[in-house]
């Protein structure tokens, strides 16, 4: 049975007098006022028909802290384990049972099951805290967008179909092991990569479709090999075939829809749309996302609010790319909602500008609503005056440096995490570390 939180603490639990450690007792000493989140993460923790007996795993209490530990220091679970074992800071933040000092594998499948859900309470019941020391009341906020890529390599065609087969050759290869013998089929990943490296360096689109036209080929044949596979298989009570049944069933689709991408798009010569693109194989829920004439990205478009105190008072992971003027609103909508009422005075980036969202914020209340680029807006229909506008327009600027912190020091450049649900989870566990550190540093001693 799972406790929530750890019975009794170590008398030899000692923060070093270093910066670092101040920051962990502090942080410490509020998730200690706040013990009640410990439910929430319990029961993310607690798997359906599981009975309250047997071996006691981690107290959710100890995995909540090593995540913020994870994401405040940046460190893979390897790294974690060690310091958890190293440190006696790190064990005394972490709250760790006597003599306990888990495995890199016990702890990436604790944290990993946090839900978004879980860690966005955590980031409303921080604000609260914040909101009653004064730090930080919502009245006035500033809006902007970035991006967060996904574990990906840099997609084309040739990429996604070399994955492809690759992908199913090594479906195969299990299934003759499940099988063990009679599976006619032929290993084409010499041939397939081969081709997709002379697709890499060959120009001139008549050679290019030439290769390509065999790369389809080779992956449709290696698809018609899995095909026979499956039959061959079929329903077993084997859990074994049972979990290859579930991997052909994820990936068949998919491969599928790289192979007729690469028809329309090479072959044919179609322009595909962004959102009928898959651009992984592996990590099929990433976008693609343009923002101006900035490098084209992979990943999910985030949409943040900010207060006067720099943290992070809302944020939204988008699905595609939708426009940054069709955001201002829900956006503004989610903060009344937490809030009971607008900002008195909000800036947001120029993408953000238009007269429709302008007029609506009037509506519900801002008084002063500030675009980065005036987009043929008037400065007085925007706010009181033009020193009201320099000012919200420097406010504005100041959430690009808690972006760029978010992601230096906190990791949401680029989630190292697989799976949608789990992307979620890795930005919001990194928003809510930073939160965490950023309102201990604000807070009063």
């Amino acid at each position: 049975m799972r406790q929530e939180r750890t019975v009794q603490a170590s008398i030899f639990d000692v923060f070093a007098t270093h910066e670092i450690g101040h920051e962990l007792k502090a942080m410490s000493q509020w998730l200690d006022e706040h013990h009640d989140l410990f439910g929430l993460v319990g029961r993310d923790l607690g798997r359906h028909g599981v009975k309250p007996t047997g071996r006691q795993g981690l107290p959710a209490e100890a995995v909540l802290r090593c995540a913020l530990l994870k994401q405040y220091r940046q460190l893979s679970y390897q790294e974690l384990a060690f310091h958890l074992e190293d440190s006696a800071s790190f064990r005394a933040f972490a709250r760790l049972p006597w003599s306990w000092s888990p495995q890199k594998s016990v702890l990436q499948k604790t944290i990993s099951a946090i839900r978004p859900e879980t860690w966005e309470a955590i980031n409303r019941a921080l604000l609260s805290s914040a909101r009653q020391a004064k730090l930080e009341d919502g009245t006035v906020v500033r809006l902007d967008s970035t991006v967060t890529s996904a574990l990906i390599h840099e997609p084309s065609d040739s990429s996604l179909l070399w994955d492809a087969v690759r992908v199913m050759v090594r479906l195969l290869k299990k299934a003759d092991t499940l099988v063990g013998a009679g599976l006619a089929w032929r290993d084409h990943c010499r041939a397939a990569k081969k081709r997709a490296r002379k697709i890499q360096f060959t120009r001139g689109q008549p050679n290019r479709a030439r290769l390509y036209r065999e790369l389809i080929a080779i992956a449709r044949a290696t698809l018609a090999y899995l095909k026979q596979a499956t039959e061959r298989l079929g329903v077993a009570s084997n859990p074994l075939v049972q979990l290859w049944q579930a991997q052909v069933c994820r990936y068949r689709p998919l491969i599928e829809r790289i192979i007729k991408q690469s028809e329309r798009r090479v072959l044919a010569g179609e322009k595909l749309p962004a959102g009928e693109k898959l651009v992984s194989l592996f990590e099929p829920h990433a976008d693609i996302i343009v923002k101006g004439s900035r490098e084209t990205e992979y990943g999910h478009k985030l949409n943040l609010t900010t207060g006067r105190s720099g943290m992070i008072l809302d944020l939204v992971i988008e699905a595609g790319n939708p426009p940054d003027s069709e955001r201002l609103l829900p956006m503004l909508e989610r903060h009344i909602a937490v809030y009971g009422h607008a900002p008195r005075q909000a800036a947001a980036d120029g993408g953000f500008a238009s007269r429709g969202n302008l007029a609506t914020a009037k509506t519900w209340g801002v008084r002063d609503m500030a675009f980065h680029k005036k987009a043929g807006l008037k400065v007085e229909d925007m706010v009181r005056s033009n020193w009201v506008y320099r000012k919200l327009r420097n406010f504005r600027a100041g959430i690009e440096a808690g972006i760029s912190c978010l992601k230096r020091a906190y990791g949401l450049a680029r989630c190292t995490w697989r799976g949608l649900d789990h992307f979620k989870t890795y930005v919001w566990s990194s928003v809510v570390a930073y939160n965490l550190v950023l309102f201990t540093r604000l807070k009063p001693t």
